[in-house]
């Protein structure tokens, strides 16, 4: 299969970290864009230990995966020479075992690499997809990553042109994937669900979630399981490779993942379309200011669903929004009241100068909301929300520092960057979490980049202790 396995030494490496980063590529149904919470230390934490994994591709940045589940950790990423590369231990061992796969990735920040292990200890895992065939593979033997073989198809079909692939656990605990079969400007969402019994997929839906009928393509964040078992997904229509050209925010809700209703409660027949009935929260148009992205799903204290992202106000500055479901409609709420503007257009993963990241409104256990945001020109920093209003009341809370191993960046090379992805599983100890973390060069619109290029960071592996 073209595998190549190896056993890695584990030392204890120096805690290396770098500032504050935002790993941001425009995305849709996966959560590539949760670097605002996932940035931010939920209490005071310390770096327990520090393990090396491996030396990585330093050139631009691409999403890895990192997951601890039953007693055993599983790290996903790209090697040094851009091999894609799967890295498992036992919690209680210092010793990793590598496995390369055949793939390599290129230059495109799309293409980043997903992990999941279902009911019987399998290991599934995706990646390197960007509007290419379906790269999909599993294991043999229960948590053996030595085992993981190419599966060439899941249902065999709308499986040659995939992006943005994501594992999750549907209603009933059942496992999911979902991607995006087409491109951008013209592409449906897919979703497979897993049989154990037959170790095999099939569809969810019998049609797409979404489809832009040749026209446009919905970039979906979610779905997102919310108070009342109710699954949300919000998302903008893009027209063209331009990120420009992204319009009307959308929403719709569902109890199993199959019957979906507009926020009125009214049944919606599948695929959604631009002109499906009841789905647009704000009709923002073309070169209106909206990214594909930068929505976000939230929550008061009743349960109601708030979504929140930019677009230009009246003045032509890009500001924060809040909506939410109303007298029987959207009321829309401006949040921010900043001076600058974010013009951005053109194709390839967009970095982050000149922009800004929105964070979901969230409750906090004392009946406040919160939302906090990022922004190239303010800085981080986060609001009290006004339940009634939906409204900044003032300043929240700064959220706890994350220790300085995770922040300092170690290369000299300019323009060199910490990047961080936080554990898909969890820790069997109470107060513990993980976090991989490495150093790349920004974003290059998934070109080549010319000039001197990074020498490969070290992929590290930080255990945090709650103080």
């Amino acid at each position: 299969m073209g595998r190549i396995v190896l056993q890695s030494s584990l030392h204890r490496g120096k805690p290396g970290g770098g500032g504050k980063s935002w790993s941001f590529v425009a995305v849709g149904s996966f959560a590539l864009l949760t670097a605002i919470a996932a940035t931010a230390a939920a209490g005071p934490v310390r770096v327990g230990r520090v393990l090396d994994v491996s030396p990585v591709w330093s050139g631009h940045p691409v999403g890895f995966c990192l997951l601890t589940h039953g007693g055993r950790q599983y790290a996903a990423f790209y090697d040094a020479e851009r091999r894609m590369t799967v890295a498992a231990r036992a919690l209680k061992e210092d010793r990793w075992q590598l496995v390369r796969l055949p793939e390599r990735i290129g230059w495109d920040s799309h293409n980043y690499i997903v992990m999941t292990v279902d009911d019987d200890g399998q290991i599934h895992l995706s990646g390197n997809m960007h509007c290419r065939p379906l790269v999909y593979f599993r294991t043999k033997r229960a948590g053996d990553i030595g085992s993981l073989e190419r599966v060439g198809s899941m249902v065999a079909r709308e499986e040659r042109r995939c992006t943005y692939p994501r594992f999750f656990r549907g209603p009933a605990g059942e496992l999911i994937f979902t991607y995006r079969d087409g491109g951008s400007g013209n592409g449906n969402q897919i979703y497979n669900v897993y049989d154990h019994k037959t170790a095999g997929w099939r569809r969810l839906l019998d049609t797409p979630l979404t489809d832009g009928q040749g026209r446009m393509n919905a970039y979906l964040n979610g779905p997102v399981r919310g108070p009342g078992g109710w699954w949300h997904v919000c998302w903008v229509w893009r027209d063209t490779p331009d990120c420009a050209t992204n319009h009307d925010v959308s929403y719709a809700r569902s109890r199993d993942l199959v019957h979906w209703q507009t926020i009125a409660g009214k049944a919606i027949k599948l695929p959604m379309t631009i002109a499906t009935p009841g789905l647009i929260v704000d009709p923002i148009p073309v070169k209106g200011g909206l990214l594909n992205g930068c929505q976000r799903i939230g929550f008061d204290t009743a349960g109601r669903v708030i979504i929140s992202f930019h677009k230009f106000d009246e003045a032509g500055h890009t500001q924060i929004y809040n909506a939410r479901h109303e007298g029987g409609r959207w009321r829309i709420v401006q949040v921010s009241d900043w001076k600058h503007r974010w013009d951005f257009q053109g194709g390839g993963s967009i970095g982050r100068t000149n922009g800004l990241r929105v964070g979901g409104v969230r409750a906090t256990g004392d009946g406040e909301l919160v939302q906090r945001y990022w922004h190239s020109k303010h800085g981080s920093g986060g609001w009290l929300v006004d339940e009634r209003t939906l409204k900044p009341t003032g300043r929240a809370p700064r959220a706890a520092p994350l220790p300085k191993a995770l922040t300092a960046v170690e290369s000299k090379l300019p323009g060199m960057r910490k990047r961080r992805t936080d554990d898909r599983g969890g820790s069997d100890r109470k107060g513990v979490r993980y976090v991989l973390a490495w150093e790349t060069l920004g974003r290059n619109r998934d070109r080549p980049r010319k000039g001197e290029l990074p020498v490969p960071s070290m992929l590290r592996l930080y255990k945090l202790v709650e103080d």
